[in-house]
C-alpha cells in the first residue's frame, strides 16, 4: 500500500508562516512530488511541484512566498509558507507520482489564514 501523509497545517494570522510536510512511502522510481490546495467552492490547483531531476514549478499567486523543498533519505516533501495570506486559506494536499505505481494522494492538511 502506498502511504502519503501530510501535516503541519493549522491556524495562523496574515503575514505569518507555517511549514508543511508530507511523508511518502519508499518506492522507486519518483517522478514528481507537488503540493495542491482545495478552497471551499473552488476546484483542487498546484502550488508547486518538484521533479525527480530538481526542476521546481510554482504558480502564480505563490510565487516568492512559498517553497518546496525534499529530504530524499527520509521521504519527506517540505512546503514552506510565508508572507501567508487570507486567500492562502484551503486544505493543502500532497501528491506524489512514481513512474511504474501511479500517483497518490494525501489525506490534507487544513491551513487557516486569518485577516
Amino acid at each position: 500500500q502506498v502511504d502519503v501523509v501530510e501535516s503541519g497545517g493549522g491556524l495562523v494570522e496574515a503575514g505569518g508562516s507555517l511549514r508543511l510536510s508530507c511523508t511518502h512511502t519508499n518506492i522507486a522510481n519518483l517522478n514528481v512530488m507537488g503540493w495542491y490546495r482545495q478552497a471551499p467552492g473552488s476546484q483542487r490547483e498546484l502550488v508547486a511541484r518538484l521533479t525527480a531531476a530538481g526542476v521546481i514549478e510554482y504558480s502564480d499567486a505563490v510565487k516568492g512566498r512559498f517553497t518546496i523543498s525534499r529530504d530524499k533519505a527520509a521521504n519527506k516533501l517540505y512546503l514552506q509558507m510565508t508572507s501567508l495570506k487570507p486567500e492562502d486559506t484551503a486544505m493543502y494536499y500532497c501528491n506524489v507520482l512514481w513512474a511504474m505505481r501511479g500517483a497518490s494522494w494525501g489525506q490534507g492538511t487544513q491551513v487557516t489564514v486569518s485577516s
